[in-house]
């Protein structure tokens, strides 16, 4: 169903289908209580969540590696709307370094955290190890994501607490997952150049990601805390992010021309789940055009996102 619902544009259970905006799906949202942290929102999808979030007049502090491109697109959002409140943090997300520097300067703003979106990665790249030898893409989509969301969940839990709003936590994974190693997670190949491969290293973190989410929202429930967790993916999008496979994705275009979104349907996911009402209480879900949809069955494996979630922390905590 998923599939024909990215083609045809059919509307599903939610109202909402492949065809809507971002604008759309918020539309008559009052979003001006929050306070958002959305990763990579210098470009792409990223910008225009930033974007749309501060048009329903949410707090929008944009995570970005360049600030260049973190401020033009903090005028062009003033530009069209002049209310909007905007900040920039700098953050790299391959290095754990700058994401603790990140969560650190955003806590000493003294703001609430409503929502923390994590939508920042890199796709299909060389292999490359980050500054903390970890493998650029598991790096950079997952583990930077993780040890973000765990330095900043007591402050969205406070703020849920004290405000009475749910707090959200929105991963940005990707129909990828579908395509790992065979074994899911290599862990103990994680970081050998022998074992490499470009797009089963992308599949591998964008399954990282729906892992984390489910696992994450385990955890809440179990705690009993007013924060939910969902992943999401937003669709097949003509951004930046595939500037490593510049050909194959000229083929994948030519070859399912009929699936690919434009920017403001690419981000409608993100901002559906982070603030429709309608998706209150619903926790370690994944969502593809606007609607619920079920991920793999490794996705789904309970003892696997709990040993990754293990694993991260081992690495997190030796770095």
């Amino acid at each position: 169903m998923g599939y024909w619902r990215e083609a045809t544009g059919i509307k599903g259970p939610s109202g909402f289908g492949s065809g809507n905006t971002a604008e759309q799906v918020t539309e008559g949202v009052d979003a001006s209580r929050l306070t958002v942290i959305i990763t990579g929102g210098s470009s792409g999808i990223g910008a225009e969540t930033a974007r749309v979030l501060a048009l329903r007049g949410a707090h929008v502090i944009i995570g970005a590696r360049n600030l260049e491109a973190a401020n033009t697109v903090k005028q062009n959002i003033l530009s069209s709307i002049p209310s909007a409140r905007i900040d920039i943090i700098q953050i790299e997300l391959s290095s754990l370094k700058s994401v603790r520097a990140f969560a650190d300067k955003f806590l000493a703003m003294n703001l609430p955290l409503n929502i923390l979106i994590n939508n920042a990665g890199v796709m299909y790249c060389p292999f490359q190890l980050s500054e903390d030898g970890v493998e650029m893409q598991f790096a950079t989509n997952h583990l930077g994501h993780f040890l973000l969301t765990n330095l900043l969940l007591e402050k969205i839990k406070t703020t849920a607490e004290k405000t009475g709003i749910e707090g959200r936590i929105v991963n940005l994974s990707s129909v990828a997952h579908i395509g790992p190693y065979k074994e899911g997670i290599i862990f103990d190949k994680l970081n050998d150049k022998k074992a490499y491969n470009d797009m089963s290293a992308y599949g591998q973190s964008k399954l990282a990601n729906i892992l984390h989410s489910n696992e994450l929202a385990r955890r809440l429930k179990e705690e009993g805390v007013n924060v939910t967790a969902n992943s999401v993916h937003p669709g097949l999008i003509k951004t930046n992010l595939g500037r490593h496979a510049a050909c194959f994705i000229v083929i994948l275009r030519a070859l399912t021309f009929v699936l690919w979104k434009t920017i403001p349907q690419g981000a409608s996911t993100t901002c559906y789940v982070a603030l429709h009402p309608s998706l209150k209480g619903v926790s370690g879900k994944y969502f593809a055009d606007n609607n619920l949809e079920k991920p793999t069955k490794m996705a789904r494996d309970e003892a696997l996102a709990k040993k990754l979630w293990e694993f991260s922390e081992e690495l997190v905590n030796s770095k």
